[in-house]
């Protein structure tokens, strides 16, 4: 217990932001009507009973909660270190409590194997049947809720909004029941608890006193949700002298009777059957002709979910939070039913090691991306992958993944999915960059290089791993099919921006200095690039271009938005050296939602990349967020953006050539009315690759990679 408190006490650092208050699970479900007769919120208690000392406590706590006017459920382990009395659960029922069944045996082992749970849930429905139970709770709170359909239940409560101290430490983020179908018209009520666990309270944390229950408590009926709350009779002590692993019951009488006098008259304590009855009757989806998917989810929207209750892993050697996409495609999952776990790297201290971002649970290593040289760039890596390796693993004992989608770079990170698809879990390899051009480009090197060929190697050992490759465009597409992958095994999903963010004004029309018409020197002509600051992406062609129209277009401006490099500093040199010390100017990181915002007021964005083998495929995603904004953009001439665009379709430029690209920048200057007319046709190229388009061909793709190949043997057949 000690060592347990050491750890907790970390955790409970880490996880602040989230717990015992999750922000994000407070939002009621939609067209959600309240509770009965107008309460403002739902009081649920139960009670796991793990041994026979707290067998041996179920009636002192039926009396306390009697005479406080309280009723609960109490849920017995049917094959466990104890026997159950039909004398006990006889009497909790006379006087108007719930029996339910807690597990099998409260080993751990329920979801082990798919063959053993077919047997233990045979047990298991025997025992509803028999003590005439309707719910469950696993033990250790762990859920597979598609294994659930198995069991001849009406509601689970083996799940919470918030808990980063359980063994499987997924929330639903949610403060309210929903309902968990099982595509043919039926299903079953999930029940998250929404309150601490008193042995997380009192005995992990060692808090003494109930005031973290009050506060939840507060904050729930603030939202209307269902405060439900499990207390274990083991852990109470009725007695002057508690054991070590006991707290006093007077905090648990101190919480009902704050429940009782603070909100008098405005709760409502239903059992977890009848709560599970009621929420049934008033809120379970009903079906619609042609349409037998319609789910009631936890975030409260009435839609298809072709994931519902998929278990995916993202893995990804980057910032969760400012890589677009991974954030989008994991986001796309959560919001097509999946649970959507990502590991990621953690920027600094003041990042939470685990938060939930729009449904998403995310859980950062602490390791930091350094730019370095390229062994310090495979030894960070290595350390990578095997903290993901690692975490995964001990993930995966807990809970069945289906599908682990792993962006690279490294490519071989997708090694860290092993384990899960050792248990039948399909693997995705999102290929955002191929690395041996990235890394000739970066360092210099020759395609006989040692360290190029090592890429190559591992580059097509992860392409064989994985079960299905995406990558952003058809040039990385063409590449990697020329080194050996198969052309079926591959699909591009571009990396469009996401419509909710760059977004013009609506009926947005392009205004350069005002409007085409009005005079262009009226006011400073604004060009604008963000992201990487790097060589590669020829920063300093712009500011030769920038100083050769400062005579021809006064009040020129460059605006630079991304981290702070060594070459930026070079690049601000560059800038004061050709007197243009106040025409540059750099803004510093900027989030996505701060560069849309800022790209609205510029007149032009630059991709001013210089030409090497990587940039010579490559297609940027800032091409895009300009055409989003209904900004034009001056790209370079290569075949990874010829592939999409015309030349009647947005502005070349020769690459590595700060003449051209002054002209070019002179010229969209001088003909406002003309590169108006270019931008148009672009966007069109861009609405046809849009997020939206693009989410749907990603979602098909994985929906088809899950869908069984053949029809199995139901789990309900074996266990009926």
């Amino acid at each position: 217990m000690g060592l347990r408190r050491v750890i907790a006490r970390r955790k409970r650092e880490g996880f602040k932001n989230v717990w015992p208050i999750n922000e994000a699970a407070k939002h009621a479900p939609k067209n959600w009507r309240g509770w009965p007769d107008g309460k403002r919120f739902a009081l649920v208690l139960t009670h796991d009973v793990e041994s026979a000392g707290g067998l041996a406590k179920c009636r002192n706590l039926m009396d306390l909660e009697r005479k406080l006017g309280f009723r609960s459920s109490f849920n017995f382990i049917p094959e466990g270190d104890y026997k159950v009395p039909a004398e006990l659960r006889q009497e909790l029922l006379q006087n108007g409590f719930e029996v339910g069944v807690h597990d099998l045996r409260h080993d751990g082992k329920l979801y082990w194997r798919r063959n053993d749970f077919s047997e233990s849930a045979r047990s298991i429905n025997r025992y509803l049947r028999d003590w005439n139970a309707s719910g469950f709770r696993a033990a250790f709170m762990l859920h597979d809720r598609e294994r659930l359909h198995h069991l001849k239940i009406e509601y689970d409560a083996s799940t919470f909004d918030t808990d980063p101290f359980e063994p499987q430490p997924d929330g639903v983020n949610t403060i309210f029941p929903f309902w968990i179908s099982d595509g043919n018209g039926g299903g079953y009520v999930e029940l998250p608890y929404t309150l601490p666990q008193d042995s997380t309270l009192f005995l992990v944390l060692d808090e003494k006193s109930p005031e973290i229950w009050k506060t939840k408590l507060d904050w729930l009926v603030a939202h209307g949700g269902m405060a439900l709350l499990n207390v274990h009779p083991d852990y109470i002590g009725f007695k002057n002298e508690l054991d070590a692993c006991e707290y006093p019951a007077a905090w648990y009488a101190d919480f009902l009777q704050y429940v009782k006098e603070r909100y008098r008259g405005e709760f409502w304590n239903p059992l977890p059957r009848e709560m599970a009855q009621w929420f049934k009757e008033n809120y379970r989806p009903k079906k619609k002709p042609n349409q037998s998917g319609l789910q009631f989810s936890a975030n409260g929207h009435d839609q298809k979910l072709p994931l519902e209750n998929v278990n995916v892993a993202v893995v990804l050697y980057s910032y969760y939070a400012s890589d677009p996409r991974p954030r989008r495609e994991a986001e796309a999952l959560k919001r097509a039913g999946a649970q959507v776990d990502v590991i990621c790297l953690r920027k600094n201290k003041s990042e939470p090691a685990c938060e939930n971002l729009n449904g998403v649970n995310v859980y950062r290593i602490p390791l930091k991306r350094r730019r370095a040289g390229k062994l310090v760039y495979i030894f960070q890596y290595a350390l990578f992958l095997a903290a993901s390796f690692l975490q995964l693993t001990a993930w995966s004992l807990k809970k069945r993944y289906k599908l682990v989608h792993v962006h690279n770079m490294p490519d071989f990170l997708v090694f860290s999915g092993w384990f899960p698809r050792s248990r039948g879990a399909k693997i995705i390899l999102d290929l955002h960059d191929p690395m041996p051009e990235l890394f000739r480009s970066i360092y210099g090197l020759r395609e006989n290089h040692l360290t190029v060929q090592w890429l190559e190697k591992m580059e097509k050992h992860s392409i064989a791993f994985a079960d299905l490759v995406i990558t952003p465009n058809i040039a990385f597409k063409d590449l990697f099919t020329s080194r050996g992958c198969h052309p079926g095994k591959i699909q591009t999903v571009m990396n469009s921006p996401e419509a909710k963010i760059f977004n013009p004004r609506p009926n947005g029309v392009l205004q350069l200095n005002g409007t085409p018409s009005e005079n262009i020197k009226s006011r400073p002509f604004a060009l604008m690039y963000h992201g990487l600051i790097v060589e590669r992406h020829g920063l300093d062609l712009a500011v030769e271009a920038i100083a050769k129209l400062k005579a021809k277009i006064p009040g020129i401006m460059l605006h630079l938005y991304g981290e702070r490099t060594d070459y930026l500093e070079k690049i601000l040199q560059l800038a004061q050296n050709l007197g243009l010390k106040d025409a540059v100017v750099f803004h510093g990181f900027k989030s996505l939602e701060e560069i849309a915002s800022d790209i609205s007021k510029i007149d032009l964005g630059l991709v001013p990349n210089r030409l090497s083998v990587f940039t010579q495929i490559n297609f940027p995603t800032r091409i895009f967020e300009y055409l989003a904004m209904n900004k034009p953009v001056i790209v370079p001439s290569t075949r990874g953006i010829r592939d999409y665009f015309r030349d009647d379709e947005i502005l070349f430029f020769e690459p590595n050539n700060a003449d051209d690209l002054a002209a070019k920048i002179e010229w969209a200057y001088q003909k406002p009315a003309d590169l108006q007319r270019l931008m148009e046709n672009g966007r069109r190229i861009y609405e046809k690759n849009c997020w939206e388009q693009e989410q749907e061909k990603f979602l098909g793709m994985v929906e088809s990679m899950l869908k069984p190949q053949k029809a199995s043997v139901a789990v309900e057949e074996l266990v009926a």
